[in-house]
């Protein structure tokens, strides 16, 4: 008769996902899978994990958009001339 008791396996990833982890796969070089399996580690060790985190933000993620409003307010403005001649309409008298 087939046991109905969820594999040890499924209880592990149960209980790490009930813990906020999450599965990813990905896909690297031979050479690079050591390289990745360091920083995954070094991202679940509790006293190693923010200095990773932030130097991995810093050197490789790409920044997050802040919207329109964030882009407009990091463009470089220096020698654009943003004065528009005044304008008072057209005589509507009849």
């Amino acid at each position: 008769m087939a046991s109905t008791d969820p594999s040890p396996v499924t209880q592990w990833r149960k209980r790490r996902q009930r813990q906020g982890f999450v599965r990813v796969e990905v896909q690297v070089r031979k050479e690079d899978a050591a390289l990745v399996r360091d920083v995954a580690t070094a991202l679940g060790d509790p006293e190693r994990e923010s200095e990773t985190r932030a130097i991995l933000r810093e050197r490789i993620a790409t920044p997050r958009s802040g919207g329109l409003k964030a882009l407009l307010a990091s463009a470089p403005l220096e020698g654009i001339d943003l004065d528009r001649p005044r304008d008072f309409g057209r005589d509507v008298s009849l």
